[in-house]
């Protein structure tokens, strides 16, 4: 889905918001042409009606305060309008990032997918709340001011027009393609700090045991200091330019050149002094909200580079689904030539291997060998570069992904559990279990008893209420695998954690479930001895 499919069921606010802005910039104009009145009222010669005043201060005083009526109502639409598109935009992108091949996600860092769901997101505010009625009343203001102030004197409105002109001039130097340059490496510098502070917060305890925590501390003032650099580099190349257009948009500036047209235009009878009033006042009304807008537009641009990182992570192409999925008969599994690259380096050349039914087969080689790679196509991860793999004679791009991920279910050696309940956790990929499921389940993955010793058992909140080592958020993982009753279960160094009473109790286990097949990434001589077959791979191919 687009931004502007976002967007659209929004338009009616927009409008309404745009609308309001509008007309309150507008009724803030009659206090200024109230005075003007006023004034040219008491500057003419002959007597002044004193209802025609009345009138005039009556209608400038309620134009004060439709203005702030109106105004406000316009900014707390436009901040409930921006709510809405936040939560639309997070819950959109929350469901793309659900869609993404997992093979996308797992080459994307959590520093730079967190801030395009959080601080991209909440970048988008000066886009949804301010800019539509702020970038519609800079236009529409100014043009009933000139209207006005043409129908006084068309050569003193051209001459108060000289300060916007030349601020609107300096528009483009804000607006190079350096200045582009500058500004995405701006970001990218914001991005280099939060990956390096989760990197370097998550990897404490293992930085200070090897004694690396200077090292780790100094890629991340590395970081910091980069981004100081470029910030620098920036600020240098735009303050000069900002300075001019704040000096073009001030109201000196704007005063000097309406007193010295005005004089000139008087001194020469071509201006009534009563007439000079309107310009004085207007005359800062029309650079008003030009200034408005130059002070906001970092934000707007800061705006539009997040929408472009949100849209980015919105057109991500989930792996294609089949028009007309197709149930596989069986669980045989089998890869024909399948070959995959990453980044054109090639880690699979060509593997031919067929996994019976109800059998063990364990794989191993060295590390990089493909391994990993190998099962984790399984899942659609990623897609084959080349040849196919199938399940139950079909292959697995014609089966529908709940079909798929009904069959097969997966622990990986990196394990991820959920900040809620350990029973949640366990039945995450059935949540109708009842909790003797559950607890069947931790079971066989030997960790109920660990569990029941958690300050609520199976209700407690995992990292709010206890913490768990990292082999028994494993067996939490086997355990979740296990309720799942996948007919095939694939295990990347699923035990690599644990201890070896538990992996042997995990293993004899894994020896009863033999209604299932399992694939087993292992090197440990003993879960080699247990498999029916074992698959030896180097440099991406079946080497044994």
């Amino acid at each position: 889905m687009t931004i502007g499919q976002l967007l659209r069921p929004h338009v009616t606010g927009f409008v309404i918001v745009a609308a309001l802005q509008v007309a309150g910039a507008l009724a803030g104009l009659a206090p200024l042409l109230a005075v003007a009145e006023v004034g040219r009222v008491l500057l003419a010669p002959g007597p002044v009606e004193g209802g025609h005043l009345g009138t005039v201060v009556f209608l400038g005083a309620a134009g004060l305060l439709l203005r702030l009526l109106l105004t406000a109502a316009s900014a707390g639409l436009g901040h409930l309008l921006d709510g809405r598109v936040q939560l639309t935009l997070r819950r959109e992108l929350a469901a793309a990032l659900g869609r993404a091949p997992l093979g996308w996600l797992d080459h994307r860092r959590t520093g730079e997918l967190a801030k395009v769901v959080g601080d991209d997101v909440t970048a988008v505010h000066p886009f949804i709340a301010h800019a539509p009625g702020e970038l519609t009343a800079a236009f529409v203001v100014p043009l009933v001011s000139l209207i006005y102030l043409l129908t006084v004197d068309w050569r003193l409105t051209l001459i108060t027009l000289i300060p916007v002109v030349a601020a609107i001039a300096l528009v483009p130097l804000l607006m190079t393609s350096g200045r582009t340059r500058e500004q995405k490496a701006f970001d990218a510098a914001l991005g280099r700090i939060a990956d390096t502070s989760v990197e370097y917060v998550r990897g404490i305890a293992v930085v200070k045991a090897f004694g690396g925590a200077d090292h780790a501390h100094r890629r991340f003032l590395t970081a910091a200091d980069d981004f100081v650099d470029i910030f620098t580099r920036w600020v240098r190349g735009v303050s000069a330019v900002a300075a001019g257009m704040q000096l073009a948009l001030s109201a000196p500036f704007v005063l000097l050149a309406v007193l010295t047209g005005g004089t000139a235009l008087i001194t020469s009878g071509h201006l009534a002094p009563a007439d000079l009033l309107p310009f004085l006042l207007l005359g800062l009304g029309l650079t008003a909200p030009v200034a408005a807008l130059g002070h906001g537009f970092d934000d707007l641009q800061a705006a539009g580079r997040a929408l472009g990182r949100i849209r980015d992570v919105l057109a991500v192409e989930p792996l294609p689904e089949p028009a007309h999925p197709v149930v596989p008969d069986g669980d045989r599994l089998e890869w024909r030539g399948v070959r995959f690259a990453y980044d054109g380096r090639e880690v699979l050349r060509g593997i031919d291997l067929t996994v019976e039914p109800g059998t063990v087969t364990a794989l191993t080689g060295p590390s990089g060998s493909g391994k990993s790679t190998l099962v984790r196509l399984l899942p659609r991860f990623f897609d084959p570069d080349a040849g196919s793999i199938l399940l139950g004679g079909v292959d697995l791009r014609d089966i529908g992904g709940r079909e798929l991920h009904r069959r097969i279910s997966f622990v990986f050696q990196d394990v991820r559990l959920l900040r809620t309940s350990v029973a949640d956790n366990i039945s995450l990929a059935v949540p109708e279990a009842d909790r003797d499921a559950v607890i069947r389940a931790a079971k066989l993955a030997h960790i109920h008893d660990r569990i029941l010793e958690l300050p609520r058992g199976y209700d407690t909140v995992l990292g709010d209420e206890a913490e768990l080592s990292g082999g028994e958020a494993q067996r939490i993982a086997l355990a979740r695998a296990l309720a799942a009753q996948t007919p095939i279960l694939v295990l990347d160094e699923a035990t690599a954690f644990a201890d070896p009473q538990t992996d042997r109790a995990v293993r004899r286990t894994l020896a009863t479930l033999r209604d299932r097949t399992v694939l087993v990434i292992a090197h440990r001589p003993e879960t080699l001895a247990g498999a029916d077959t074992v698959v030896t791979l180097r440099d991406g191919v079946i080497v044994r």
